[in-house]
C-alpha cells in the first residue's frame, strides 16, 4: 500500500465543470499562510525589537508581496536555470498555457528564484521602513521552512519532482515517471519536507532568539542549513530529463545549492566579523 500511494492520491483537490484545484497551489496557500502565522507568532512575542513600527499589518502586506515576488521570482528561476531555450524561443510561456495554440499549462518553480524575489520584496520594505535588511531577514527565515515543508508536500501529492530508482522497500511507483510507474522510486519530495522543511524549522526555531545580536547570522545559517540538505537530497532526486547533470555528475540543484553555501559561510563570517570589530 505505501509503495502504491502516488496512485491512489489524486493530484487533483476539486474539479467543478471544466475548472480544477490541485493540491500544488492549495499546499502553497497553505505555506505561506504558515509563514504568516509563526511570524505574527513572533510579533505577539515582541521578538522584533529592532524592526520598529513592524505591525501585524505591515506583517501581512510584506508576506502578500514577499508571495507575490516568490512566484515571479520562482518562474523566471526556472526559466533561466532549468528551461532557457525554451522560454528564450517563448517567454510569453512564462504566463501563458498556450504555445503555438497548443494547450501546455503553467508549470515549473526554481526555489532558488523564488528566494531571489523574496529578498528583492524584503529588501523593500527594509528601506522603506529604514529596518536593517539583515535583521529583518532573521526575523523572517526561521518560519520560512515549516511553511516550505508545505510546498514540497505539494510537490508529491502533485506527481512531480520524484526520486531516482531504488530497490529499497522505501521506494514508490509514480506512473508520471518515464518507466511508467514500473520500477520503485525514491519518495524525494518527502526527503526534502523533512530534511529542508523539518529539520531546518527545528534549528533555526530553537535558535532564532540566540544570536540577536549577530545580523546576519541566523540568515546565514539558514542559506547553508537548506543548501545542505537541498545538495544532499538531490542524490535521491531524479534530475530534470531536459537538463541531466550539469557539471561533474551534479545536478542543477547541487551546482545551485553549492553557490548558495558559499554565500551562507560569506554571511556567517561577516556576521561574526562585525561582532568582533563592533
Amino acid at each position: 500500500m505505501y509503495e502504491h500511494l502516488p496512485q491512489m492520491i489524486s493530484p487533483i483537490a476539486l474539479s467543478i465543470g471544466g475548472f480544477s484545484v490541485r493540491w500544488y497551489g492549495l499546499m502553497w496557500l497553505v505555506a505561506f499562510a504558515v509563514t504568516w502565522l509563526l511570524l505574527m507568532v513572533r510579533v505577539r512575542l515582541r521578538e522584533n525589537q529592532s524592526l520598529h513600527g513592524l505591525t501585524n499589518n505591515v506583517l501581512g502586506d510584506m508576506v502578500l508581496m514577499s508571495a507575490l515576488g516568490g512566484v515571479i521570482g520562482g518562474r523566471l528561476g526556472y526559466a533561466l536555470f532549468y528551461d532557457y531555450m525554451f522560454f528564450s524561443e517563448y517567454p510569453s510561456a512564462l504566463v501563458w498555457p498556450f504555445v503555438n495554440g497548443h494547450f501546455t499549462g503553467i508549470s515549473g518553480m526554481s526555489f532558488h528564484g523564488g528566494a531571489i524575489g523574496i529578498l528583492c520584496v524584503l529588501f523593500f520594505y527594509a528601506q522603506k521602513y529604514k529596518w536593517s535588511f539583515l535583521a529583518l531577514t532573521d526575523f523572517v527565515v526561521p518560519a520560512i521552512p515549516l511553511g516550505y515543508f508545505f510546498g514540497r508536500l505539494g510537490n508529491f501529492l502533485n506527481h512531480e519532482l520524484w526520486g531516482r530508482v531504488t530497490t529499497y522497500p522505501i521506494g514508490m511507483y509514480f506512473a508520471e515517471a518515464s518507466d511508467g510507474g514500473t520500477v520503485l522510486r525514491h519518495p524525494s519530495q518527502l526527503y526534502e519536507a523533512f530534511f529542508e522543511g523539518i529539520v531546518l524549522f527545528v534549528l533555526l526555531w530553537v535558535l532564532r532568539n540566540r544570536f540577536t545580536s549577530l545580523r546576519g547570522f541566523i540568515t546565514g545559517v539558514f542559506v547553508c542549513g537548506y543548501s545542505v540538505a537541498r545538495y544532499g537530497v538531490e542524490f535521491f532526486r531524479e534530475p530534470d530529463a531536459h537538463i541531466g547533470f550539469v557539471v561533474l555528475s551534479l545536478s542543477m540543484g547541487q551546482a545551485l545549492s553549492i553557490l548558495m553555501f558559499l554565500c551562507g559561510i560569506i554571511l556567517v563570517y561577516y556576521s561574526l566579523q562585525c561582532r568582533k570589530y563592533t
